[in-house]
């Protein structure tokens, strides 16, 4: 996997800092913001250092649920969701391309939990974050 970039416990991270190393990619940040605000408009943003990978999150919360985990990288970004059982269907259902509902029906599963992430790199990435983003809050 693809090395954290935000390590440094001291350095609370800003959205001038996530832009500087994002480069390119900031626009889709912006609008994966913009989309899960017009959608949610009660989600919470939060920045969080986690000892055990020694590295920032960025994680949206909506009524104290986590939708996702953010990790930053050079250059881009890496959406983490995480599901119960209850997503299998509407995972399976949805428009999702077959490659990403594979990867989620043959990952790791941690307690009743299975994680889903997407490595950003195109408008499409930032569509199938919204999709899966859909599917935790109905489940």
């Amino acid at each position: 996997m693809e090395t954290l970039v935000l390590s440094d416990k001291s350095v609370v991270p800003s959205e001038t800092l996530v832009f500087s190393i994002l480069g390119d990619k900031s626009a889709l940040w912006q609008k994966l913001m913009r989309l899960m605000h017009e959608k949610y408009p009660d989600a919470v943003e939060q920045w969080n250092y986690y000892n055990d990978g020694k590295s920032w999150l960025f994680r949206i919360l909506r009524k104290k649920k986590t939708m996702f985990w953010i990790g930053v990288l050079k250059d881009t970004f890496r959406i983490t969701f995480y599901f119960g059982d209850k997503a299998e269907l509407p995972i399976e259902k949805s428009v999702l391309p077959a490659s990403m509902k594979h990867d989620f029906f043959t990952s790791k599963r941690y307690g009743k939990f299975r994680g889903l992430s997407i490595l950003v790199a195109g408008e499409a990435d930032i569509d199938h974050a919204i999709t899966l983003a859909e599917i935790k809050n109905a489940v």
